[in-house]
């Protein structure tokens, strides 16, 4: 149980500072200075008005000084990424592989949202994403499509090889989707932080992963699209961005990856 509790406290603490990378990313600003204000009034934000989750709640979601609404997202990023961290130990258990896993699940939050409001997915989270998945995988990272139960060992992990092979393949799937896209409808069908995003969730689980995120991150958008196209009508058009799907699918690949793989391969009898 204080395991538990502890990982969640420090999912919210990471949480926390997810919400500055995801404002300020995009804006080219440092994500370390200068420290968190509010942006209605400039106010700088207490340290006793920053406890994650809890000044939110305390605050009613207004600033202190100007009161000002808070947006509700921050709290529920905070609160996201405190139980992914919960989901992750209770799936991998604990070990050296959780700094990485933690790490690849925030990045997938931080993913979502800046593309969700810009449209962009920063090269300076999926490049160095890239190369930490290659550090891990041949010494901590366990493979989601690996065999279930057992001792943790090396048999298990994603490996090296794995690794770099479902970095290239999801970097080169998706620069193929992209060239075939614009030679066939004109239009740039993928952008390049896809493909680089795509690297980056290769790299940390191998290549079946690729297949499995692309598969389910095509299936989710296409439902999405086609629900907002009856919504709000064949005549508008919108551009959907696909960075939160593929993390959505990352996300699965990552808790249920082994288990879709299993319950396929007995489907089609082997």
């Amino acid at each position: 149980m204080i395991l538990e509790v502890f990982t969640f406290i420090l999912g919210l603490v990471i949480g926390s500072f997810l919400n500055v990378c995801i404002h300020r990313i995009p804006r080219e600003m440092s994500i370390v200075s200068p420290p968190s204000s509010c942006p209605g009034c400039g106010a700088p934000i207490r340290p006793y008005d920053n406890i994650p989750l809890l000044s939110y709640l305390l605050l009613r979601g207004r600033c202190r000084s100007c009161g000002m609404a808070i947006s509700v997202r921050y709290p529920l990023v905070e609160l996201l990424n405190g139980l992914l961290y919960l989901a992750v130990m209770h799936a991998f258990g604990i070990g050296w592989h959780l700094p990485f896993q933690f790490a690849f699940a925030s990045a997938m939050i931080v993913i979502t949202l800046i593309d969700l409001d810009f449209q962009i997915i920063p090269d300076v989270i999926s490049l160095p994403g890239i190369a930490l998945g290659l550090a891990g995988a041949s010494l901590f990272l366990p493979d989601p499509f690996g065999p279930a139960g057992g001792s943790f060992s090396a048999s298990r992990l994603v490996g090296f090889w794995n690794s770099l092979i479902g970095a290239v393949a999801g970097f080169g799937l998706f620069y193929l989707i992209a060239v075939l896209g614009k030679a066939m409808a004109k239009t740039d069908a993928m952008g390049g932080g896809d493909l680089k995003m795509m690297a980056m969730i290769g790299a940390f689980m191998g290549w079946k992963s690729v297949l499995l995120t692309t598969f389910v991150g095509s299936l989710a958008g296409s439902i999405i699209g086609i629900v907002l196209m009856i919504l709000r009508g064949r005549e508008r058009k919108m551009k959907i961005p696909f960075g939160p799907f593929l993390a959505a699918g990352a996300l699965v690949s990552l808790f249920f990856g082994g288990r879709i793989l299993r319950w396929y391969l007995r489907g089609i009898g082997i």
